[in-house]
Parts: structure tokens; sequence; C-alpha cells
């Protein structure tokens, strides 16, 4: 078994979607990014590369490619699940943290975590995704932000 630590952070600003787990959340900003700037998927997919030594997703997806420009972070996961399976991994499991003192996201977990299983074929018994604050402090704590940590363990297949 090997583990890979993911983190991400990316700035809320107005006129952006906010997506978070591959999904969409009704609040009056986004993420600011590349790509759809999913910081949840980010992570999870930094820690499941980190886990098969197999670099960063700015290595796999550079934000100067314009072939990933808007594109949704469900699909970049589907692409790091194809590269641990081409490397002999499959996911053990998953969990991550959003840091977001707004919008108030527990009742958008269950989707998030179904999001996210379904992509990488894992039972939602998997994959842990919880949400907390910082009490108002820092980037995250004062809305100008949101902040991911995730930890994943890959296994091999033989």
């Amino acid at each position: 078994m090997r583990v890979g630590f993911g983190y991400d952070v990316h700035r809320l600003v107005e006129g952006r979607k906010l997506i978070l787990g591959g999904i969409d959340i009704p609040f009056d900003k986004g993420l600011l990014g590349h790509s759809d700037a999913d910081v949840l998927i980010h992570a999870i997919m930094d820690s499941l590369l980190g886990a098969g030594a197999l670099g960063d997703i700015g290595k796999h997806f550079p934000d100067s490619d314009e072939a990933y420009k808007g594109i949704s972070s469900i699909r970049l996961l589907e692409s790091v699940k194809v590269k641990l399976k081409d490397k002999g991994y499959k996911v053990g499991n998953i969990d991550a943290t959003i840091v977001a003192e707004r919008p108030k996201l527990a009742g958008y977990i269950p989707s998030m975590i179904s999001s996210i299983t379904e992509v990488l074929q894992l039972d939602s018994s998997r994959v842990s995704v919880k949400a907390t604050t910082t009490e108002g402090l820092g980037f995250a704590g004062s809305g100008e932000g949101i902040a991911v940590y995730a930890v994943a363990a890959v296994y091999s297949e033989d």
C-alpha cells in the first residue's frame, strides 16, 4: 500500500460557478482557475498521483495548456484513474477536508461522495469528505478562498 497527500486552494470570485466534488453548489461566488477550479477534486487528484509517485496535477494538466481551459475536473479525475491503473494501482480509500467559511456544505457532501465514487468505481465507504471552517481566521475564514486537504491510499493490483 502507498499513501499520498494533496492540497489545493483557489480564490473565490464573482461571475464563476462554485463546483466542489463535481457538484454545482448554489453560491454568489465561484472558484477562479484555468479549469472549473474544483479544489476538492484537485486535492484528491494530487493525493492519488502522489501515492502512485506520478507527480502532480500541474505536470499532467498544466494551466498553460488550452486543452484544459474550463474543463471539468471530474474528467481529469477519470484520467488520473487511468494513469494509476496503467501503473498497476487501484484506489484503496480517500479522505478529504474542505476548509471554507461559506457556503455551508454539509447538505452537499453525500452528492460529492457519490460523484467521486462513481468516477473511481469505489464503494462510498471508501471515500470520506468533510467540511470545516477556520472560525473566521485566514483567507478561508475571510471568504477569500477555499482550501482542501486530502490523503489517499492506493495498492498494487497484483
